[in-house]
């Protein structure tokens, strides 16, 4: 932790986030809010049965929240040891050595911003019926990305725990308007029947079973981010673990008794072609019909709210990422200084804001399709930078656990991890191999390889700039890992800091 003082602070600034303010729901409120539930049902889900034409998608939000439980083992046992807002890139740099944290950070920057960034482009979409109904008519989609980008922007700049009221209040309302349009389908199956045939692994084990595992992973973007907030929770030892696997247990659950029940009131043998008719619709005119118009309007405000709530918590996210950088001079030091008033990541804060407020005004003044040219694309590569992350994470556990031995037993520092790592990078090869279907665009398109090839450059680059720090600048160097420790290592140079050697 960095040093204390009695007396006042004599600037407006620190290097430190503020600590204990974040208990177990607050977290898992962030957690779930970057997961944006609503839109992932009546979006991804959707999408998968409509485009891909595969039944089994509860049975892969099952398969995949087995996988990340596993990673989820030896993830919450390394954070026990290393608590810092970076989270993949400190991992990583305390498993795979310095220069691999850094290549893992601008992976991070990269697939972090390109999630909150890409939510500019559906919020449009998102508020179109909800502004129809009150108002009679919609502005361009881009007035309404501005006015979510301001009210995101200054929440972000506020303590977090604020941000954690805001969250919480939309994401309750969020999963029981879920649950009630689940109660509503299950209480009119087609056909008067019941059928858990999307269960069987038949209907998951198909041609286009690749595109349909990422989907699912896509869902649970965000899981992860519980470490990101170790630095502000309260009691971090015992918050991180139990959000982590809270939040991917609710995730699983409700997913897959959401995919689960459009099939019950669609019936199995015509979700493919229904979802591939009525698109995000689906959900909603499965509502009308079962529940009036009036639980329609409320699930289309909280489709929007879903969105900015998602917003709210990738900016949080993303902007502790970019702290956790500059604090440890990785950035420029400006970015590793937060608020002495709010306790936020002031300048990552704001140059979140910054990036989001020119992605929106170049998507505007081209004319470019907001919802797949900014939404689908660049929030489904985001998603892929994060299953690099993860996977990346998963090998640097073992190899942290196998250097420190850290006290825990074989399962939590071996067994378990082994076997993510196995899974994750099956998952990763088949991402790759769906590409071009995940973007919806033709196999010989150069997107297909360009956007998942922007990571590995990003890597090398990250490695290049670690390796420049270690010959140029070694104070710096050491420095990169230690999160709130190296604030303490900058402020007294002469007391060395107690960490694992690393490359």
């Amino acid at each position: 932790m960095p040093p204390t003082s009695t007396v006042d602070r004599p600037s407006n600034v620190s290097e430190a986030l503020a600590r204990g303010r974040l208990g177990i729901p607050s977290v898992i409120f962030f957690v779930l809010s970057a997961a944006a539930p609503l839109t992932v049902v009546a979006g991804v889900v959707t999408t998968g049965y409509g485009v891909i034409g595969v039944t089994g998608i509860p049975l892969a939000f099952l398969l995949i929240a087995a996988v990340l439980a596993l990673f989820s083992v030896g993830y919450v046992a390394m954070s026990r040891r290393v608590e810092n807002a970076g989270a993949f890139y400190a991992y990583i740099s305390r498993g795979l050595g310095r220069p691999a944290g850094v290549g893992a950070a601008w992976v991070a920057l990269i697939a972090y911003n390109a999630l909150q960034v890409g939510l500019y482009g559906t919020i449009g979409v998102a508020a179109e019926p909800v502004l129809d109904r009150l108002f009679g008519g919609h502005p361009h989609w881009a007035v309404v990305a501005l006015v979510a980008w301001a009210l995101v922007g200054i929440l972000g700049l506020l303590r977090v725990d604020l941000n954690g009221m805001v969250l919480a209040a939309l994401l309750v309302a969020e999963i029981v308007v879920v649950l009630v349009f689940d109660l509503g389908q299950i209480g009119n199956p087609a056909d008067g029947e019941v059928s858990f045939a999307s269960f069987s692994p038949d209907n998951l084990f198909v041609p286009g079973v690749g595109a349909v595992l990422v989907l699912a992973v896509l869902g649970f973007v965000g899981f992860e981010s519980a470490v990101v907030f170790s630095e502000e929770s309260k009691d971090p030892k015992r918050t991180v673990p139990l959000a982590t696997y809270l939040s991917v247990a609710i995730i699983a659950g409700l997913y897959a008794l959401s995919s689960w029940s459009m099939t019950v009131a669609v019936g199995q043998d015509r979700i493919v072609a229904e979802a591939g008719e009525q698109s995000v619709g689906l959900i909603f005119n499965l509502a009308a019909a079962q529940l009036g118009d009036t639980a329609v309007t409320i699930g289309q405000v909280l489709f929007l709210t879903s969105v900015l709530a998602a917003m709210i918590s990738f900016h949080n996210t993303t902007a502790r990422y970019t702290f956790a950088l500059g604090r440890e001079r990785v950035l420029p030091a400006v970015f590793g200084k937060t608020s002495a008033r709010t306790g936020a990541p002031r300048a990552a804060s704001v140059a979140q804001s910054v990036l989001g407020l020119l992605v929106i005004l170049l998507y505007a003044v081209n004319g470019w399709d907001p919802v797949v040219q900014l939404f689908f694309w660049v929030g489904t590569t985001g998603g892929f930078g994060v299953l690099l992350l993860i996977a990346t994470t998963s090998v640097a556990v073992i190899a942290y656990f196998a250097r420190s031995g850290g006290g825990e037993n074989l399962w939590r520092r071996a067994i378990a991890p082994g076997l993510a790592t196995i899974a994750l990078f099956v998952i990763i090869w088949l991402a790759v191999s769906n590409f071009a279907n995940l973007l919806g665009v033709a196999p010989d398109s150069t997107l297909r390889w360009a956007l998942p090839a922007a990571y590995p450059v990003a890597a090398l680059l990250g490695i290049g700039w670690a390796l420049l720090l270690r010959s140029n600048r070694p104070d710096t160097y050491a420095r990169i890992g230690l999160g709130a420790a190296s604030a303490a290592a900058a402020v007294k140079p002469e007391a060395p800091v107690a960490v694992e050697v690393n490359r």
